[in-house]
């Protein structure tokens, strides 16, 4: 009852401000975005070649996110999201973690934990805009980018002395905390960013399902979001050795632990230990402006992903003693077992170059080398792969109401070999507020190490065995999509119809426990057997439609995505093909929001947004489908007492107003683990002291860009 009359009172204070506020007579100014993802050039949105879609950071700061996976999915209609022990399972228009290729600044993230993504790693705090491109549609991504590219911009800090504080916390004992420092002195610059998140967790059902029996259990310990604790801090270093050379360095460190369940029916029944991860990463490079438009950069990245167990009791397991793996080896409580440690180091030289006849022509070279130990998981406890490729892209802009990029990709692999891959992006403007854009592109893709080599055991009330396979073949896909985009008088509207076709895709898939090697079936008597499979081919095909208002400080869109998939599978315990739907599909999902910010004096301004996210059932092979849901949101932002160098400001709202909370039971799949309404509110401080210093080498885009058409 309190929780029902805490968000009757929020609504209606933030209702009772909005009617009594005067509105602006000006009209809203708005910049347009300027984006690099699509084809690693800057370019106003309206006019990318790729199509690009854009969170900006306005709309960041009016939702008042607690995460990545929050933003991507209440902001986008494209994103679903699985959320487990292991990271985010995240799917972009029919296609999983291991197609969507994710960036920082333009750099790969790392946080491969079993195949997922752990976007804790990114600070949602420090996030300035975030720019999404989907299909396979740049000649600059090679592996991990059939589905698209998500590219996270963080913000410049150029203060002379800049000090941030930001703390969140909210129902089920989540806190967020974010602390920032930023020095220039002379021609350095650096910025220290640290993070640290706590969630107490939640349990939306004690019923569990054992499958492939007719017994629930009603009393599980398992939680739907286990108890979880994670940290990192990060530091960049940039030098302005000359006005026209720029070098950086950067690195972080990442930990994080979850705290299982233990005792009568729970994950952690035989095997009691938590899980613990550490991630490090260190990176640096150079860019070189070789003039107005012109200029090479070199960047070089070490990562490393670390995948432990910590034990809580004295537990009997497979483990390796003195170099050599041995089965029931026991561990002791505060004793760590190495799951996997993945390391990888990227090298990349790129160069941009305006030619005549107004061409731009992007040429660079890429290394990359992929590491995994894992002595309990992997047959030889290690396995590795290298990857290469050259690439060049030319855009053309021959004619001012066309622009063409055209692009080529020579990718190579020490297993696989060599394929190239092309790609051919349009856009067309017929009078000055309607454009159309078309891509064709080709993605490759091998197999990763953990899809070849690993195989582990997932026990909770069932055990389930999965497998890697050494015979697998390299994926490969074509994408296609079409279209057109109107803006006028604050009006935008977007669609885009596309087809995406995988062949060879890789995914897990249930074979006879007779198929698998029979060493692991006498050892672990499995209730079920997954292997990673090619799938003879899969085809994702899908609408996407998005509009947006803005007038005076009100905005409003409506975001709606189509999907439909297929796959051909072969059985061969049946000798039959099969047309599955690709795991995770929703047929339709939508987003909506409402945002009106005012400012009522020198000493104070408000936000206000009301979101809304709805999605159709979600489509699995085994488990169950996950169950359709529609969720909304309200928060308020509210700045006051700004100064020279000081800036405050109070966020509060509540998610889930109207308490959506899905009760399947344990072991089968949920259209959302949301554990129902939550109320939250953060406070933000900062200092910011000293000239603000312009920084030439964030963008090149030329002041006539930015003119209205």
């Amino acid at each position: 009852m309190r929780k029902r009359l805490l968000i009757v009172s929020v609504t209606l204070c933030a209702l009772t401000m909005t009617a009594s506020a005067q509105v602006v007579s000006d009209k809203e100014v708005t910049l347009d975005e300027v984006v690099v993802t699509g084809t690693g050039t800057e370019h106003l949105l309206k006019n990318a070649p790729v199509q690009t879609e854009v969170i900006s950071g306005k709309q960041l700061r009016n939702y008042g996110a607690r995460s990545i996976e929050d933003i991507l999915g209440m902001l986008s209609a494209s994103f679903d999201f699985n959320q487990s022990d292991m990271g985010s399972r995240m799917q972009i228009n029919g296609l999983g973690n291991s197609y969507i290729l994710i960036l920082i600044d333009g750099r790969r993230i790392h946080g491969d934990n079993g195949g997922d993504n752990d976007l804790g790693l990114i600070d949602p705090q420090n996030i300035d805009h975030i720019e999404i491109v989907k299909g396979a549609s740049s000649a600059l991504y090679g592996s991990d980018a059939i589905a698209g590219v998500v590219n996270i911009i963080t913000k410049k800090h150029n203060d002379g002395i800049l000090v941030e504080n930001s703390t969140r916390v909210g129902s089920y004992g989540d806190v967020r905390q974010h602390n920032g420092l930023g020095l220039t002195i002379g021609k350095l610059q650096s910025f220290t960013n640290f993070q640290w998140q706590h969630n107490d967790g939640w349990q939306n059902t004690s019923v569990e399902d054992i499958h492939q029996t007719e017994f629930l259990i009603t009393d599980s310990r398992n939680k739907t979001a286990n108890r979880h604790t994670n940290w990192q801090i990060a530091e960049r270093l940039t030098y302005q050795a000359t006005k026209k050379l720029q070098i950086y360095a950067d690195g972080s460190f990442y930990w994080k632990r979850i705290f299982r369940p233990s005792g009568k029916y729970a994950s952690t029944d035989v095997h009691t230990f938590d899980l613990m991860y550490r991630n490090v990463s260190a990176g640096g490079g150079a860019r070189l402006n070789l003039s107005k438009t012109d200029y090479i950069t070199l960047d070089v990245s070490w990562d490393r992903h670390a995948y432990y167990y910590l034990f809580t009791d004295t537990t009997l397991t497979d483990g390796y003693y003195k170099g050599k793996f041995t089965h029931y080896y026991p561990y002791f409580p505060t004793q760590q077992l190495l799951q996997s440690d993945q390391q990888r180091t990227i090298a990349e030289v790129k160069g941009v170059f305006t030619l005549p006849c107004n061409n731009r022509l992007s040429v660079g070279m890429e290394y990359r080398y992929d590491w995994l130990k894992a002595p309990a998981r992997v047959v030889d406890g290690k396995a590795d792969a290298s990857h290469e490729a050259i690439y060049v892209q030319d855009e053309f802009d021959f004619i001012p109401w066309l622009n063409i990029s055209a692009g080529l990709r020579l990718n190579h692999n020490n297993m696989f070999g060599y394929r190239l891959t092309p790609k051919l992006s349009a856009m067309l403007r017929t009078g000055e507020r309607l454009r159309w854009r078309a891509t064709w592109s080709q993605g490759f893709k091998v197999p990763t190490t953990k899809e070849m080599y690993y195989r582990y055991v997932r026990s909770m009330i069932g055990t389930y065995l999965y497998l890697g396979n050494t015979d697998l073949k390299p994926q490969s896909s074509n994408y296609f999509s079409l279209g057109g985009e109107y803006n006028a008088n604050g009006l935008s509207v977007t669609l885009t119809a596309y087809h995406n076709r995988v062949d060879n895709m890789i995914t897990l898939v249930t074979i006879p426990n007779s198929e698998a090697p029979g060493e692991y079936i006498v050892e672990y008597d499995p209730m079920a057997v997954r292997q990673y499979r090619n799938v003879e081919d899969a085809k994702t095909v899908g609408i996407d439609f998005s509009a947006r208002y803005r007038v005076r400080g009100f905005s409003m869109g409506v975001g709606y995505s189509y999907l439909n998939t297929r796959a051909n599978l072969y059985n061969s315990e049946n000798n039959t093909m099969n047309r599955v739907i690709i795991d995770g599909m929703a047929r339709h999902k939508g987003n909506v929001f409402a945002t009106w910010n005012h400012t009522f004096s020198s000493n104070y301004s408000l936000g206000i947004g009301l979101y809304g996210k709805m999605s159709s059932k979600r489509y699995y092979q085994i488990n169950g489908n996950g169950k359709g849901y529609n969720i909304w949101r309200i928060n308020t932002v509210h700045d006051f007492g700004r100064s020279k160098t000081m800036s405050y400001s109070i966020e509060a709202g509540v998610d889930n107003i109207f308490n959506y909370v899905d009760r399947t039971p344990h072991g089968l799949h949920l259209g959302t683990n949301t554990p129902g309404t939550t109320i939250y509110a953060k406070f933000t401080i900062k200092f910011s002291k000293g000239k603000k210093t312009s920084n030439k080498f964030n963008s090149n885009v030329k002041q006539s860009d930015y003119e209205e058409d």
